[in-house]
């Protein structure tokens, strides 16, 4: 994808577009290829061109992708006015709990049931979720659905106010522990040493919660795009989305093996015959 690709809409026509019914609750979906199911959740602002780019590469992984619209235009480059905007909303949601003090996001409940219902439609032995940015933790609250056995948690920022904080209520964090430790689930995780939104603090409450479990891999921060699109350039400021804004699509380059890595995890846990 060339920067000029990256700075124009993406129309989503490779995709099936549902609108997916979870206790009651409908949100748009997006849905493309063959295989165990992987959720991919959004990062802020929105479904963006970099967010398809990783879904078509799970889905030529040999899976079938999940894409939930959360927030933002779907499709829509990242612009720094508009990111802003959603940004903003997000935060006063009562979808998602974006500062300290405020437990597990009630979104993730949805995403739960996303995960089953999409279990159910593609079999295998299981559902990966990947979360972005400000959907990062919710792939963790994610496996107190017991489909969901290959978490992915990239660059974390919530909560926005506590750079050691992980977003999750005292009694869903040890639900999360004791699921992790009952069915010897990993965790996944990647950021930027130079993260201002992803702390190393971050990765610490992590480990401390999860114990070896959590696989926190940090990438350092002068390798990152150096050209992301507006709304990371001029907002985020900072080396923060390792496999989508700040990812550089160069054979060997260490963006490139963490892709390589995140898929790998995914494949060798959804795809048996990819095993041993």
């Amino acid at each position: 994808m060339t920067t000029a690709e990256r700075d124009q809409n993406d129309p989503i026509t490779d995709f099936d577009r549902r609108r997916v019914d979870v206790a009651g609750t409908v949100k748009t979906v997006y849905v493309a290829g063959t295989g165990p199911a992987v959720v991919l959740l959004p990062e802020m602002p929105g479904i963006s061109p970099d967010v398809l780019r990783l879904a078509r590469w799970i889905r030529a992984a040999g899976c079938t992708v999940f894409v939930p619209s959360l927030f933002g235009v779907d499709g829509a480059c990242p612009t720094a006015a508009d990111g802003v905007a959603v940004f903003r909303r997000a935060c006063v949601s009562a979808e998602f709990r974006a500062f300290a003090g405020g437990g597990t996001s009630p979104v993730t409940s949805w995403l739960r049931g996303l995960a089953r219902q999409a279990h159910e439609e593609c079999g295998g032995p299981g559902v990966g979720a990947i979360g972005l940015c400000f959907t990062g933790n919710f792939a963790l609250a994610m496996t107190l659905e017991p489909a969901v056995i290959a978490p992915v948690v990239n660059h974390p920022s919530l909560p926005i106010d506590d750079p050691a904080g992980i977003e999750l209520s005292a009694g869903d964090a040890a639900a999360v522990r004791d699921r992790v430790e009952r069915d010897g689930l990993s965790v996944l995780a990647y950021r930027f040493d130079d993260d201002k939104w992803c702390t190393g603090q971050r990765f610490a409450a992590y480990r401390k919660l999860l114990g070896d479990a959590f696989d926190g891999r940090v990438l350092p921060g002068a390798c990152a795009n150096p050209a992301p699109p507006p709304f990371f350039a001029d907002v985020v400021g900072t080396p923060h989305s390792v496999v989508t804004a700040h990812l550089v699509d160069r054979d060997g380059h260490p963006t490139i093996e963490a892709r390589d890595q995140i898929l790998a995890f995914l494949t060798e846990r959804l795809l048996p015959a990819t095993r041993g």
